[in-house]
């Protein structure tokens, strides 16, 4: 009968423990106050159900076991006096503790005979399911599995079954070519290569698109940004209003789409990120001398992950001290959200409240990095610049530099000659008795004048002479204009001189690190040592011991990320291989990508999730093995319509179905501008300038400004605006219109996962952006000048570059009846409109290619444009 009843009557019947049920409870609502703390308030201590036994400082019991009513605990939350701060106990949560106590207040085990002040960590924190060693599970052996294609396959039909569910049918070839291309390099296919795997009726016809996708260039320009939103990749400080630019970001970037397109073993890439300075052997004194290896120089660059967080100590900030420890904190919070999947941040000012993160083991994983980051002696984003120039380099701009200096000093000095030559001309207008008290009130320092000196010059300021000598004669100033142009067309001919940004330490500098009391700087406490997270320690990161490096920096850095990637960590490959399966389905194993602790969603497939890290660990940690086992397997090919998982399992949690996604707002960019023919495909360097237009759209482009600064209008620099949207430039303050519409992330301090909306903004601006609009009349000319003539023709090609496939008849005859009003309509306005009077004026439009150009606008703006099926 018990098994027959529901599931909450059987939750009703099941005996509670303290350590399962109970001290979760406490832990996030009490234990802050009552355990944690070097002296218990009330002498109320709840971190074992032993110390409940006792009284508090008043007499009251603090449990009565059976009796919840009588229990002093259970009266305090009813009415509402503990906690006193925070959240209060929910009406769940108590009814759970007062059945507890009603069952007899039972534990699960044994408590420890002693227990220390503070917070503690117990088996069954260690025994939650992210901080498990990753095994390796048996793939399932599951008979009628014909459509099982990959090991992936087996794990998810074996669920699904569970759930008495099947895979979709396989997508048709048009659709998939369309889904993987996407997918895998962020561009749409071109006919040619749709017409291409249409006719290739070989098995492996699939197999061979995917392999040339993943050999592409254009694969590590879509998937390098998913790796920049976990770092936090801006090309500006953020932090504060100023949000200054940070010129170097891009080397950055640069090398994060290079070491995607080599497959670089993830092993490495974490490494170079975290330590590569203790790589390459450089601290911040011998930065320059290792910089110029090539072969080191991609190990330096690679710091650079470390130096994404929002920073503002560059720019002017209320309170710099705290500017510089948040930095740290943002950090932080980068590496473990991207790495480990926690929340590590929340234990910066007190024990975390749900996960086993004590506040020790934040300023322990601190001083892992604080040798980096020493906050009492920080060199702003000034100082993190090192100079690329060779010592031959180095020496030819110093002497060009000298010869410059000289030719400044030269126009200076002509300059100084030419007043004093009007200055002596000037003073002979002046009363007689006032010309030599008003000589020497010119040659004296400015602070250094007199009052009586500053009211003369006040009195005859015209006589002065000592600046502006345009507003006495532009000639002469012409003359010094033009000597000074010769220093800076001097200047123009050094070698140009790239820099490098990146993370270093100060050889021989280990600065200490403490606790702060609640998180404040100025409240340190004891000193900390680096370490792994308590929860997670194991022998061979615990006791800590720095790596060994000859640079004369401490090794700590280096140490962790090697424990990292050790294999042994459980986390680390778990989270990774879990965001690229979030980045192909749409959605994660653990569809809480950066929280992997209590508050996190449990995996849907746990066992397909091990099988994967462990297959990319033992795989050498290379992505693109992983890539072709996804996009390969029968969960990825399936279609996304299933109606029985739609009914049965709307969220597509079990994968009976490809889900339906948007384009992320790169991908939509990229694919309007490889539409019309005009994507760039220039990769690599200084970012794409962007500009505020009068409107005060952010656009790519330049500012046209006006004698007020005002912006005129934004010019186009050619070629370089329609370059990957990956290239352009990232302001945290000012992202671009087109991408921030829909849903480029905000970098504060990075993008753990990424929002897809549909809100009207996207409608509005489908419809009135000169960008869609530009591209709509850009692929209209494209279609004139492939289909000339032929209407239904260029209906037919616009379908075949925008949705890979050919239009039905009806859309054919919708389409050309669109054709024909909008002609007719653009006709008619032209026909209202007062003849030129400019003979030199610009002709009327071609009716026929604007109404052509609308439409290439709405087959844009369309669902089937707009979303991968």
């Amino acid at each position: 009968m018990a098994l027959l009843a529901p599931a909450s009557l059987r939750a009703e019947t099941r005996e509670l423990t303290f350590e399962h049920d109970v001290r979760p409870i406490l832990k996030a609502h009490c234990t802050q106050c009552h355990g944690e703390e070097e002296k218990p308030k009330a002498g109320v201590d709840l971190r074992l159900r032993r110390f409940m036994d006792r009284l508090t400082e008043d007499g009251d019991h603090i449990l009565v076991v059976g009796k919840p009513d009588d229990s002093e605990m259970v009266r305090m939350i009813r009415e509402g006096e503990m906690p006193k701060k925070g959240k209060k106990v929910t009406p769940e949560e108590l009814v759970t503790i007062e059945r507890w106590i009603t069952q007899g207040a039972k534990t699960a085990g044994s408590e420890p005979e002693t227990l220390a002040p503070g917070a503690y960590i117990t088996n069954e924190d260690r025994q939650f399911w992210s901080f498990k060693p990753i095994p390796h599970p048996a793939v399932p052996q599951l008979e009628n599995a014909t459509r099982v294609r990959t090991p992936i396959d087996a794990f998810v039909l074996a669920k699904l079954r569970q759930q008495k569910l099947d895979f979709a049918p396989d997508a048709d070839k048009r659709t998939l070519i369309r889904r993987v291309t996407l997918d895998l390099i962020g561009l749409p296919p071109t006919p040619e290569e749709v017409a291409a795997f249409l006719a290739d009726t070989a098995p492996d016809a699939y197999e061979k698109v995917v392999d040339r996708l993943l050999a592409s260039p254009a694969y590590g320009e879509c998937w390098g940004r998913h790796w920049l939103d976990i770092a936090g990749y801006a090309d500006s400080n953020g932090f504060s209003e100023a949000d200054s630019p940070r010129p170097q970001a891009w080397r950055y970037r640069d090398y994060v789409i290079r070491a995607y397109n080599a497959d670089k073993p993830w092993r490495d890439f974490i490494v170079e990120q975290l330590a590569g300075d203790e790589l390459a052997g450089a601290t911040q004194t011998d930065f320059q001398k290792v910089v110029l290896d090539p072969a080191k120089r991609d190990d330096l660059i690679a710091t650079g992950f470390l130096r994404m967080a929002p920073d503002g100590t560059g720019d002017p900030v209320d309170d710099v001290k705290l500017a510089r420890n948040q930095v740290i904190a943002e950090e932080l919070k980068v590496v473990s959200s991207s790495l480990l999947g926690l929340t590590v941040g929340c234990a910066q000012c007190h024990d975390h409240r749900f996960d086993p993160i004590l506040q020790s083991d934040y300023y322990r994983l601190r001083a892992v990095f604080e040798p980096a980051f020493d906050w009492q002696t920080w060199r702003p984003p000034s100082a993190r610049l090192y100079s690329l120039y060779t010592p031959e380099e180095q020496a030819k701009a110093d002497e060009i530099e000298k010869q410059a200096r000289v030719i400044d000093a030269e126009a200076q000095a002509m300059s100084k000659k030419f007043l004093d030559e009007i200055f002596e001309k000037e003073i002979v207008k002046l009363p007689e008795e006032e010309r030599e008290p008003y000589r020497a009130a010119r040659a004296a320092a400015v602070k250094d004048r007199t009052a009586e000196q500053k009211a003369l010059i006040k009195k005859y300021p015209n006589a002065l002479a000592t600046y502006s000598l345009d507003l006495y004669d532009a000639g002469l100033q012409k003359k010094v204009t033009d000597k000074a142009a010769e220093a800076t067309t001097l200047r123009a001919t050094k070698p140009p001189e790239g820099k490098v940004m990146a993370l270093t330490e100060v050889k021989g500098h280990v600065p200490e690190t403490h606790l702060f009391h609640r998180g404040d700087h100025d409240q340190p406490k004891q000193v900390l040592g680096p370490g792994e997270l308590t929860v997670l320690a194991q022998p061979q990161i615990e006791p800590f011991q720095p790596a060994e490096v000859p640079s004369g920096s401490t090794g700590r850095r280096l140490a962790y990320a090697q424990w990292l990637v050790s294999g042994q960590h459980p986390l680390v490959a778990r989270v990774l291989v879990n965001r690229f399966w979030l980045d192909h389905f749409g959605r994660g194993i653990v569809n809480t990508p950066s929280e992997f602790g209590a508050l996190g969603e449990r995996p849907t497939h746990p066992e397909l999730l091990d099988w994967l890290a462990s297959e990319f660990m033992d795989g050498g940690w290379k992505l693109k093995p992983l890539h072709r086992l996804m996009v390969l397997s029968t969960v990825y090919r399936q279609s996304s319509t299933n109606e029985s998982s739609l009914k049965a399992d709307a969220e597509n949690r079990f994968l009976a179905r490809f889900k339906l996604q948007r384009l992320e707002a790169e991908t939509l960019r990229d694919s309007m501008l490889a539409a019309a023919g005009t994507l760039n495909p220039q990769a690599f360097g200084e970012p794409v300038g962007i500009a505020r237009d009068p409107g005060g759209r952010i656009v790519v482009g330049q500012e046209q400004l006006n004698a007020n600064r005002d912006v005129i209008k934004v010019v186009s620099r050619g070629p370089e605006d329609f370059r990957r949207s990956i290239f352009v430039q990232v302001r945290r303050k000012a992202p671009l219109t087109v991408l921030d519409t829909f849903d480029e992330p905000t970098m504060s301090p990075n993008c753990e996962a990424r929002n897809s909306t549909t809100v009207a903004p996207q409608s509005l601006l489908l419809m009135n952006d000169n960008f869609v609009l530009d591209v709509a009349h850009t692929l209209a000319l494209r279609l004139r000048k492939e289909e000339p003539g032929d209407a239904r023709g260029q209906i037919v090609r616009a379908w075949r570059i925008l949705y890979g496939r050919d239009p039905q008849e009806t859309d054919l005859l919708r389409s050309l009846a669109y054709l024909a009003e909008q002609t007719e309509a653009v006709r008619a306005y032209q026909g209202g409109l007062p003849p030129a009077k400019d003979p030199k004026a610009e002709p009327p439009a071609d009716p026929q290619l604007e109404a052509l150009a609308s439409l290439c606008q709405v087959l844009y703006s369309s669902n089937r444009f707009l979303y991968i099926e």
